[in-house]
């Protein structure tokens, strides 16, 4: 696993581009790209096979509407029914978060078949064959934007070896009642000797304070109230960092001049970065499909490449998925979590494809 590699880090990136600014976020960002790329491969693969490169624009109105609105309607559907058809306006919210690739897979395919209908030339199996291979290059971007995020993390190691999501914390203490200026989670060098193998491992905060009218003696009592209730009292906090309810804050102040520097030693939990394993695995599947196109494009039977898609980025996603945080919480009690029981059909779909596509066999070589 990725974190044997790693020990572990505080990972705490400001989920947007510009730090600072609310707006754009990484994901948004991330997401947008893997369809600007996905545009010029489609523009390529037309290319090379003799293709109207014009109907690629067409194309990626279908992709991208599939996308966004199967997404959404997925996570609806699938996670929050009860949430969402109670207040049905909150579904158009998709700037808030909640997007469910099984529904976008569902989605896309639907819109594909209509894009062939509608297209002369280009049957449905030759097009959606193409649109999986950029598709597993734009899911390998969008899970690198969730990470860039720090959302859909995994389960605890219980190891010192991990990712501890730093960012919800500083979140949550942007909202003190002191004039914080900024404030960092990060790995501190000299705690290495309170590792003790557990996954529960040293986190240090610095805030950095303007002086404004407070008294160092004032701030003090402040900080180690709110600090302290922040870190445990919150579900978010109790998910990630592990600082002791009943134990005094380890907090130290100094004078900086212009300002106050806060140091709060503390300790977070290290997790899963499943998202980088989904975003490698999901660019390897890439490759892969990209070579088999390259070389075995001419012989290829219709559907074989969506098939090993299925299998290979459904498969891999259920075996990751034993390494990730539940969504929700009726999760909680299934032996197999919702992204698993979605991706066995797609999976077992994806096996019929491969075994139809190698009965027909490989198309005659053009004399």
């Amino acid at each position: 696993m990725l974190e044997l590699l790693l020990n572990y880090i505080v990972w705490d990136p400001s989920p947007s581009v510009i730090p600072g600014w609310e707006r754009p976020p990484w994901y948004s960002i991330l997401f947008a790209a893997g369809f600007v790329i996905s545009q010029q491969f489609m523009v390529y693969f037309f290319r090379k096979e003799g293709q109207d490169v014009n109907l690629v624009d067409k194309l990626t109105i279908y992709m991208v509407l599939a996308t966004i609105i199967g997404a959404r309607l997925g996570h609806v559907l699938f996670y929050e029914p009860e949430k969402y058809l109670s207040n049905p306006i909150d579904i158009l919210k998709v700037w808030e978060g909640g997007l469910a690739s099984h529904g976008a897979a569902i989605s896309i395919l639907l819109a594909l078949w209509i894009y062939a209908k509608k297209t002369p030339g280009q049957s449905y199996l030759w097009v959606v064959d193409r649109i999986v291979i950029v598709t597993a290059m734009t899911g390998a971007l969008i899970r690198f934007g969730n990470l860039m995020n720090s959302e859909i993390g995994g389960k605890e190691t219980l190891t010192d070896n991990g990712f501890v999501y730093g960012w919800h914390i500083e979140e949550l203490l942007q909202s003190l009642r002191v004039p914080v200026e900024s404030i960092e989670a990060y790995k501190p060098e000299d705690r290495s000797g309170e590792l003790q193998g557990n996954g529960v491992v040293p986190m240090n905060i610095d805030i950095e304070i303007s002086k404004g009218t407070y008294e160092l003696a004032d701030l003090e009592s402040t900080l180690r109230r709110d600090v302290k209730y922040a870190l445990t009292q919150f579900n978010s906090s109790k998910n990630y960092y592990a600082e002791p309810v009943d134990t005094p804050l380890n907090l130290t102040i100094a004078d900086k001049g212009d300002h106050y520097l806060a140091t709060v030693r503390s300790f977070g939990k290290a997790k899963h970065p499943t998202q980088i394993y989904e975003s490698i695995s999901y660019f390897i599947i890439f490759l892969i499909l990209l070579a088999i196109w390259n070389k075995y494009r001419e012989r290829t039977p219709e559907g074989l490449l969506l098939g090993l898609f299925f299998i290979s980025v459904f498969g891999t996603r259920f075996v990751w998925e034993f390494f990730k945080e539940n969504q929700v919480d009726f999760e909680d009690a299934m032996a197999f979590n919702m992204g698993q029981i979605l991706s066995i059909p797609l999976v077992i779909g994806g096996i019929v494809l491969v075994i139809r596509a190698l009965k027909i066999g490989p198309k005659p070589l053009k004399s």
